[in-house]
Parts: structure tokens; sequence; C-alpha cells
């Protein structure tokens, strides 16, 4: 963002490109506002400190905490291919700590901002995970035979 409104002033632009650099500027701005008080409510229903949202790398450890995940994992985002998987892995359980299926994540997945203002501002109550119980299906028969 700083970089376009530097390379405007730079490459001696008119006074429109100055306006459309500081408006990207100002608009990736509200954008990250707006993606750090979705992380900190998320945190704050999950019974977390919402302010760990801020922290580089210890709101990943907390992540981890909200969505049943071992802190280890946060080694796994370091490694190539395998940080995509995980990623969309942990969607699914952010989804499943909130109540929701996979619909819900799969608007987590494709509509992040959007999603996360739902989960963070909408009616959903943490419920927590465990990842040891397999996701019960409605009107399926666990087990029974006959």
């Amino acid at each position: 963002m700083i970089w376009s409104l530097a390379m405007a002033q730079q490459a001696g632009g008119s006074s429109g490109d100055m306006v459309i650099a500081v408006l990207s500027l100002l608009f990736g701005f509200a954008l990250l506002f707006v993606a750090l008080a979705a992380s900190w409510k998320i945190y704050a229903k999950a019974g977390q400190p919402g302010w760990a949202a801020l922290i580089p790398f210890y709101n990943i450890v907390v992540f981890l905490k909200i969505v049943g995940r071992p802190g280890w994992w946060l080694l796994l985002w370091f490694v190539p291919v395998v940080n995509v998987v995980i990623s969309l892995m942990l969607m699914h359980d952010l989804s499943r700590a909130f109540g929701k299926g996979i619909g819900f994540t799969l608007g987590l997945i494709f509509l992040s901002p959007i999603f996360m203002l739902l989960l963070a501002f909408g009616p959903a109550q943490y419920v927590g995970v465990r990842i040891d119980e397999p996701a019960v299906v409605p009107g399926a028969t666990l087990g029974r035979t006959g």
C-alpha cells in the first residue's frame, strides 16, 4: 500500500494518481482494522484474551488452542504446501468450534472477511471442539445394524 503511494509520487504522477494511492492506502488500513476487530471478538467469544489477536505468532498459538489443535502445529505453517492444507483444516475446525458446518467452512475459505465478521458479531456461540469425535450426521445410525 505504501509502495503504491511512493511509486505514484516518484513517477511524478498526476494528482489523480496520488488520490487513488491515498484511497487505496486508507482502504487497506480499514480492512486491516476490520480483520483485527473480528479476530479480537472471536478470541473473546472463545474465552481467550482478545488482545492476543494483535501479537504475531502468539495469536496463532491462541488460535490453535481455540480450535483444539496442539501448539506445535505452528511449525507446520512454515512448511510449503503443508501450510495450505493445515490452514484449510483449521478453518473447518474454527467452524466446528462455533457449531457451524461445512457450508460455513467454505464461506470462511472463499469469503473470509465476511464470514469472520459473521462469526465475530453474529449470534454464533463458542461450543468448543473434540478432535477425537467424528462429526455426526443427523439421522445416521451409529454402529447399529438391523
